[in-house]
Parts: structure tokens; sequence; C-alpha cells
């Protein structure tokens, strides 16, 4: 009897399925106007949480019913982040799961500030399913970098950091050049007499803007960092930058030791005054106006304290003191 029963419920649901429970016509397709519906899942969304989406949208009706089919269908997992497109005329509950076993018509990623290559590269091979060895490809497309005018073999730092939606069609050399064209447009033409009056190159911005990304963690202190680097090259003194350390070991750590000082690399800029070869990271606008517009002070020297809030300091004396007193009394070394 209770087999019976099943067989009558899940008769009844695919009934459902193919006929009452389809689209909510007084919400589907409405926004757009062409009869179809364009549905948001975000990243990390449960089957559940999709559906939900589904209903708000007005795709499926009976929001409970579709998850108790879906589960009978043995489609209720996990789906892929992005942008879904229905046709409100033909989105019956078995056309539904297919567009969700299918995947997204857009895909969605977010560009965090001071991300570099080495975490954006399989962040967007995997976004795109692509191959990273062809999304590394992408970033080194000659075409792009001679337009911008960069000299290193890579885009690093013109990525620029936002959220982006990709269509399936989308290759990596498609998607580079999207995020290309908007740090072009987020340039503003404006700063280029800037430029001038610090006598820096624009590369040569984005590649301190990409320092301060990584040095900063509080928005009001990018512009007093700046102009400790900017006092720097001003003295000809060394930027001493643990970022680029870091990007010179090719792996993030949360101190530099004494011994990473003496890594052989451009962009040990302990080792080599002046700027590195180009950006370590890509940079927000906030970062590249603070290295446009340095505050007016007259530091030389930070530390950072636990909570990434610094100490700035003008002398390396009053640096060395600042430093017993955020870290105790170790051996200082030059920041």
């Amino acid at each position: 009897m209770r087999h019976a029963d099943s067989s009558i419920a899940m008769g009844a649901i695919l009934a459902l399925s193919l006929a009452g429970c389809g689209p909510d016509s007084s919400r589907c397709g409405t926004e757009r106007g062409d009869g179809a519906q364009t549905v948001t899942i975000p990243a990390g969304s449960s089957f559940s949480s999709a559906v939900d989406s589904l209903a708000r949208t007005g795709v499926v009706r009976q929001s409970r019913l579709f998850l108790v089919y879906a589960k009978v269908r043995g489609s209720e997992r996990a789906v892929k982040a992005g942008v879904y497109l229905f046709d409100c005329d033909f989105a019956a509950w078995p056309e539904v799961l297919r567009r969700l076993e299918t995947g997204p018509i857009e895909r969605e990623i977010t560009i965090p500030e001071g991300y570099g290559l080495a975490e954006i590269v399989p962040l967007l091979a995997k976004t795109l399913g692509a191959r990273p060895d062809s999304v590394r490809a992408a970033v080194r497309d000659t075409g792009l970098l001679h337009s911008l005018n960069v000299p290193t073999p890579t885009l690093e730092g013109y990525l620029f950091p936002d959220t982006y939606r990709f269509t399936v069609l989308s290759s990596p050399r498609d998607a580079v050049r999207q995020m290309v064209r908007l740090f072009q447009a987020k340039w503003d033409p404006a700063w280029d007499a800037q430029l001038q009056k610090l006598a820096m190159s624009r590369h040569d911005v984005v590649t301190l803007a990409s320092i301060i990304e990584k040095e900063a963690r509080l928005a009001e202190e990018r512009p007093v960092i700046s102009a400790v680097y900017h006092n720097r090259l001003r003295d000809q003194m060394p930027l001493q930058a643990d970022p680029t350390v870091q990007y010179a070991r090719g792996e993030h750590t949360e101190r530099v030791l004494y011994k990473d000082l003496e890594i052989n690399s451009p962009y040990n800029t302990y080792r080599n005054k002046g700027l590195p070869p180009g950006p370590i990271a890509s940079p927000g606008r906030a970062s590249i106006e603070a290295a446009l517009f340095p505050a007016d002070v007259p530091y030389k020297f930070f530390v950072a304290h636990p909570d990434g809030h610094h100490e700035f300091r003008r002398t390396f004396k009053e640096h060395t003191e600042a430093i017993r007193q955020v870290r105790g009394r170790s051996q200082p070394r030059r920041n």
C-alpha cells in the first residue's frame, strides 16, 4: 500500500510539474519585457536557497513541492553560481531542472583589492571553466601590454578589482580584456597632470599603489603610507616594503624574516633602490589616488600594530623606539 501511495504522490507531482506549478506569470519576465527571466544564484548557494531565488522571481511556484520533485528526480544538489535565463512560457519544472544542471549563462567573479595574478589566475580559470595555462597566456597578451605601455611581461596590477559577469562563451582573453578595459575606464584623465608633477609614469603610480594596497589596513592611512614611500624615493632611500619581498618569494607570510631580505630579485626593495619593475597586486581606486596624492607629512618610517594600524616616524631613531613599543625589545630592522 505504501508503494502504491508513493507512486500516486509521484504521479501527482509529475502532473503538477507539467501543468499548474509552472512559472508565476504575474512576476516571471516582467522586468525584461521579453517573456524571459534572469535569476542570479549567489556563490555558495545551496539547492534550497537557489529555489528560493527562483520562487522570488516567479520562475517556479510551490517551491516546497518543487524541492520534493527535484529530490525524487535526483537533481537536488548544489548549483553553480551565476546568472541563469529562463523562458517564462516554457519554464515547466523539467526544463527548470535542466537549466540548473546545464549551468548559468553568466558567471560572476569578484576580484578583491590587493589580489595578485597568483590568486586571480586560478579564480578566473575556475569561473570560466578554463585551463589555468590559458589564463596565464591571456595575462601575457602583448597587444594589451603594448596598449597600456606596460614594460613587464604580464598584466599584473592592471586587472581592476571589481565584480564581473562573464558569459559561458567568454574566453580567458575576453575576460582579461574586459578587466583591463575597466582599469582604463577607472583611470581619470585629470590624473595625467599629476603624473607630470610627480615626474612619474602611470606604470610607476600603479606599482606604488599596489604596494600601498598591500600595506594599508585603514583607509585613512593610505595617503600617509604613500607619503613615506614618496619621501624615501625623493631621498634615494630603499623603499624596504615587506610586500615586495613576499612577492619576490612567491608566497605570503605573516612576518618577513632577515633571511628573506637577501632574496636576489628586482622586486626586493631592501636590496634595490627605487620602485620594483612593476605592480605586485591589483590596486583599487583609493590606493591609486593615494599614490598620486600623498599626504603632506615628513615621515619616512612606519611599523604596524597587531591590529593593522601603523605608527609613523620621521627618523630611524624614533622608528626604533616605535618598534620597541609595538613589538617589544627585539632587534629592530628598517620597514
